[in-house]
């Protein structure tokens, strides 16, 4: 998440430099910077589950030509839960507490939200390995219905962690 942060930091245009001089703004200034960083990380973490969730459809479509119609609704399940991840990410507010909010985030909290951040991106490797062994596990069919939980779990497990995520952006997990 600092890469980010300081991506967005180095690209501050200069009225924002200027205005980071007066007393007290530059906090304000920073709240911005670290609101644009968490809607590019999400934006970024979203791109990369919507191309795991495509990977979940075609799954899905491969079960139905190789005649495995009763696990569809397995896969169908796995793929509603990136689904759900992925549209409650990408449409998540801004975050971070702004200058006049009633919830203010400290570094505490802030270090926690750059943990779940972190747990995205590796969410996202277990998901593209879960996927990796539904695929592989397309002609067994005793493998398959253990590959489809891993993936169900998984993709329940992304919609918890963006919830407890959440809850710490807006002080609900107090």
């Amino acid at each position: 998440m600092s890469d980010f942060f300081e991506k967005v930091s180095s690209q501050a245009d200069p009225f924002k430099k200027l205005l980071s001089y007066i007393p007290g703004f530059g906090g304000y200034i920073e709240r911005q910077n670290r609101r644009d960083a968490d809607k590019l990380l999400r934006d970024t973490v979203a791109r990369r589950f919507e191309e795991l969730w495509g990977r979940a459809s075609n799954l899905q479509v491969e079960l139905v030509n190789n005649g495995m119609i009763k696990y569809v609704d397995d896969m169908e399940k796995a793929a509603l839960g990136l689904r759900t991840f992925i549209d409650k990410i990408s449409r998540a507010a801004r975050g971070y507490s702004g200058l006049f909010d009633a919830v203010k985030i400290n570094e505490k909290e802030l270090e926690a939200i750059y943990q779940f951040d972190v747990a995205f991106f590796t969410l996202g490797d277990q998901v593209g390995a879960a996927l990796d062994n539904v695929e592989a596990s397309l002609g067994d069919e005793t493998a398959l219905p253990a590959a489809l939980r891993n993936l169900t779990t998984l993709s329940r497990l992304t919609v918890e962690t963006f919830e407890r995520r959440s809850e710490v952006v807006t002080g609900d997990g107090k």
